[in-house]
């Protein structure tokens, strides 16, 4: 399992970013307080509070080129 923050701050970045996730076949959550939601679904992260950023769970311990994929949305 790996981790990392991740901002998604607009439409635009939300449909990049699940379009990104979609390539991959091990699951990706988006953990934001108390709730967790595949990152796969669209309508699932919008129900999350964008205005922060959001913590990333990849499950999977060969996660190959997929943070080098969405380096533009990770902060910190």
């Amino acid at each position: 399992m790996k981790k990392a923050m991740i901002n998604l701050n607009s439409i635009t970045a939300v449909k990049d970013f699940v379009n990104i996730v979609m390539m991959y076949d091990f699951d990706v959550d988006l953990v934001s307080g108390r709730y967790a939601v595949d990152a796969k679904s669209i309508m699932g992260i919008f129900s999350l509070d964008l205005a922060n950023p959001i913590q990333l769970v990849a499950h999977t311990e060969d996660a190959g080129d997929f943070f080098d994929k969405i380096a533009p949305f990770v902060v910190g």
